[in-house]
């Protein structure tokens, strides 16, 4: 490798540091485990981080960051419980089994090169197989509309020792993706959420900002409903504007 390479890389990690560590989102304990470039320009960033929200913000401060050209993505989220793969599996099973929305999916569990049937509807509608290697879960299969993969991602995502979500579930469908889309798919979750009133929040997307607002009785509950639409596939940023009260 030239100097001038090296050069030219060693200036590009140090400015994607430089906006990392200027983004105030990521709060002060933020730290990259790993910041790598490659001669394409391609980025390997390894990190562990605390919320989704957190994942999202820094793959896209450095995504932004002029000569990386692409990511390759390591950065996991810190589970809210620590679990092994068979316990999360089993949490899968259930969520992914069980749930109506995902009525007329075969459902199948990949584990060390094995199949095993999950759900298995007589009017088949498409099919998820779900795999789980080291809390990272990954999604594959195809499904008749976005709302559906994007729904399927925040399922694997509540799994309280999940890493990270691949959703690699393909959409039949030839939709057009866009923010009423995006705004469909975060009301359904916060919908789906037991822990929410959906009726007292209200979101609005543009271009892939979902900005909520509405009244919850909790902090809690407001950073819940800012999570969710963090979960979903496709969203860039959230702007959470929700009033807390008694």
């Amino acid at each position: 490798m030239s100097n001038s390479q090296t050069d030219r890389e060693s200036d590009v990690l140090a400015m994607v540091r430089a906006r990392l560590s200027s983004e105030k989102r990521l709060g002060d304990r933020f730290q990259a485990d790993r910041l790598e470039l490659d001669a394409d320009g391609v980025l390997v960033f390894e990190a562990e981080v605390d919320e989704v929200a957190q994942k999202k913000i820094a793959l896209e401060t450095a995504a932004a960051t002029p000569g990386v050209t692409g990511i390759a993505d390591r950065v996991r989220v810190k589970p809210a419980s620590r679990m092994g793969d068979a316990e999360i599996r089993s949490h899968l099973r259930i969520a992914f089994g069980r749930d109506p929305a995902l009525a007329g999916l075969k459902i199948e569990e990949v584990s060390g090169g094995k199949r095993d049937m999950v759900a298995a509807p007589a009017d088949l509608h498409g099919s998820i197989d779900y795999e789980v290697i080291d809390g990272i879960i990954t999604l594959n299969g195809f499904v008749p509309g976005l709302m559906t993969k994007r729904y399927a991602g925040v399922l694997a995502w509540w799994i309280p020792g999940s890493r990270d979500v691949i959703n690699g579930i393909a959409v039949t469908s030839d939709e057009a993706d866009g923010a009423d889309k995006i705004a469909e798919a975060v009301d359904l979750v916060i919908e789906k959420n037991p822990y929410l009133n959906a009726a007292q929040v209200k979101v609005g997307v543009r271009n892939r900002t979902v900005r909520l607002t509405g009244f919850l009785p909790s902090e809690e509950q407001k950073r819940m409903a800012e999570n969710d639409a963090w979960c979903v596939f496709g969203v860039d940023d959230v702007v959470n504007e929700i009033e807390v009260g008694g």
